[in-house]
């Protein structure tokens, strides 16, 4: 098993319009905005994987660097305070196989989202392939790319 991370940095009103975030929409596998179900991020192309993972405290050490550049923005101080706690339980999901999510509302109406969706296979959708299946980046850690 491994785990994918997944980005999306944008306006919270993107995230109203859930059309777009359903498996069936015909823009939905161009579309960066995050899925209703997290499996879902399975059937998105394979660029929108950010990195990959096999080793759960190195996907939870990603997650934590995709956060921390915008704690200062976090809108509730209580997501701040709490972030170490957050990227601590992300290292123990990903161990148990779980996906993780971490969404923070920060200010200017933006919405961070960070993912990490266990893979190959997944725990509740065990049919839905590896997204990087026959890819030489499908094994071991993928480089990062930065940005949503």
């Amino acid at each position: 098993m491994h785990h994918h991370g997944y980005l999306w940095l944008g306006t919270g009103l993107h995230q109203v319009k859930d059309g777009i975030r359903r498996a069936g929409h015909p823009d939905f596998a161009t579309s960066p905005v995050p899925p209703l179900e997290l499996a879902h991020w399975l059937l998105k192309p394979p660029a929108f994987v950010r990195g990959t993972w096999h080793d759960p405290k190195e996907a939870a050490a990603w997650f934590g660097e995709q956060v921390r550049p915008h704690t200062e923005a976090f809108v509730c101080r209580h997501d701040h305070e709490a972030l170490g706690d957050r990227i601590a339980q992300a290292a123990d999901s990903a161990a148990g196989g779980e996906d993780v999510s971490g969404g923070w509302w920060l200010t200017r109406q933006r919405y961070l989202g960070v993912y990490l969706i266990a893979c190959t296979p997944h725990r509740f959708r065990p049919d839905y392939p590896c997204p990087l299946a026959g890819s030489p980046s499908a094994v071991g850690p993928r480089a990062v790319v930065s940005g949503p």
